[in-house]
């Protein structure tokens, strides 16, 4: 039986083959990781004037390659800060997949785990997540929402086209503090 895919451990490439990243799950960038939080605090204001001004053209071609080195190098097990703080919406697919994935029926899933939050979105009702485990790995991983899937949101036009959001991400992901540090400097 293949090992379970995360997040640190393989990437699924377009053909849906996974891509062996790296195995060692200690291996986190002490570099990257150290003192990001408050470097990234310092940098607030600098961020924000870099995503308003950035040549979209330029951080689009670099997306894919710092998104790629970021999660060479920052351990998403080691840290799980998106997971124990915050929630991602749980849309209407999403909840019809998980819910059968657990055997469960949409409604209970919902009254289980879920609540409407101020936007009228679906969101866990607890932090953290009810599906990471003590050992931070996600227990509906193959199942996961949508946002969970796609996040930080660095491999995709989200990070200029929702500056709101990718600086929320720059306050908690090393991995968004790692590429927009480095788009600064090669997408100036």
């Amino acid at each position: 039986m293949p090992e379970p895919c995360n997040r640190l451990f393989c990437r699924r490439a377009e053909s849906g083959k996974r891509r062996i990243l790296h195995k060692n799950a200690a291996s986190v960038s002490k570099d990257i990781l150290k003192n990001w939080e408050k470097k990234s605090g310092e940098r607030t204001k600098l961020y924000k004037q870099y995503l308003d001004r950035a040549d979209k053209n330029k951080v689009l071609k670099a997306l894919p390659d710092l998104h790629e080195q970021a999660f060479e190098k920052v351990d998403c097990l080691q840290c799980a800060n998106c997971c124990k703080n915050y929630s991602p919406r749980f849309k209407t697919p999403d909840i019809k997949r998980i819910s059968k994935h657990l055997k469960m029926k949409e409604g209970q899933f919902i009254e289980t785990y879920l609540s409407l939050d101020s936007d009228g979105d679906y969101v866990a009702k607890t932090a953290p997540c009810p599906f990471l485990g003590s050992d931070n790995y996600c227990s509906i991983y193959d199942q996961r929402p949508s946002d969970c899937h796609r996040f930080p949101y660095t491999d995709e036009d989200v990070l200029l086209k929702r500056p709101a959001i990718t600086m929320k991400n720059l306050s908690f992901c090393p991995i968004t503090y790692y590429v927009v540090e480095h788009l600064m400097v090669v997408a100036k």
